[in-house]
């Protein structure tokens, strides 16, 4: 998947965060409904700009930029 293809940022449209093209739907915004629960599908049919290769690319750029760059302390 080349996310790249799906996700743009540009300082005019929400501040420069990361975009799913032709939207201004942000990239955070998306991985949070995924993060409260809402299904591929729900998503789909709110948001019906979106497709599936749009998630996928979500999904991509989500594990690329956490892949070297972010680490999260999990001690309590």
């Amino acid at each position: 998947m080349e996310w790249r293809e799906h996700i743009t940022s540009n300082r005019e449209i929400l501040g420069g965060k990361p975009i799913i093209k032709g939207t201004r739907l942000s990239v955070e915004f998306l991985l949070g409904l995924f993060a409260n629960g809402w299904s591929e599908e729900k998503v789909l049919k709110n948001y019906p700009t979106l497709k599936k290769d749009d998630i996928l690319a979500l999904f991509a750029y989500a594990q690329n930029s956490v892949k070297d760059d972010l680490l999260i302390s999990l001690k309590s």
